[in-house]
């Protein structure tokens, strides 16, 4: 990503190659989630690489751009699921990944999330921490912590959970 948007078109080319495999399978898990047929995928795998290519100006270039394409990915499929009139939820693994996105937080942002992860402590507060505040991935916080992929993904999913339900109790 450094070297396509320093002007080199064979990176640049090589990049937006690289990530059509990966947009195709995103859009089509999408899909199948929300129980809708694959017509659309190619036009959300274009609209991505279209608003990464207008917007890459916007990556900040000391953090990864995984994050940042995943996000923009993301909301490329909720405006396709929205234009076919269903509503697109989200999934308490794509709250994960939302968290992690820190580009659009600023200090009282920060702020907020301490004060929401003070529900949590131990292991799930660390979980929570890497995978969706740090970026870390599943398999390097298992390995880190000598847990399992599918223990970490169990905590993620429950301390998530844990978060919601106490947000939804501080709101009533």
């Amino acid at each position: 990503m450094q070297a396509a948007i320093g002007g080199d078109a064979s990176s640049y080319r090589r990049l937006l190659e690289s990530l059509a495999p990966l947009l195709r399978s995103l859009a089509r898990r999408g899909f199948e989630r929300a129980g809708m047929g694959n017509a659309e995928i190619e036009d959300v795998v274009q609209e991505t690489l279209l608003a990464i290519h207008l917007k890459r100006d916007t990556w900040d270039r000391t953090k990864s751009a995984g994050p940042w394409i995943m996000a923009i990915s993301r909301y490329k499929l909720i405006d396709a699921l929205r234009r076919r009139g269903r509503s697109a939820g989200v999934q308490v693994d794509d709250l994960a990944e939302s968290l992690a996105d820190e580009s659009a937080r600023d200090g009282a942002d920060e702020q907020d999330v301490e004060r929401v992860l003070e529900g949590l402590n131990g292991r799930a507060l660390d979980i929570v921490r890497s995978v969706s505040l740090e970026g870390q991935g599943v398999r390097e916080t298992a390995e880190r912590l000598q847990m399992t992929e599918v223990a970490v993904r169990v905590s993620l999913h429950r301390s998530l959970k844990q978060l919601a339900r106490q947000y939804r109790q501080a709101r009533e």
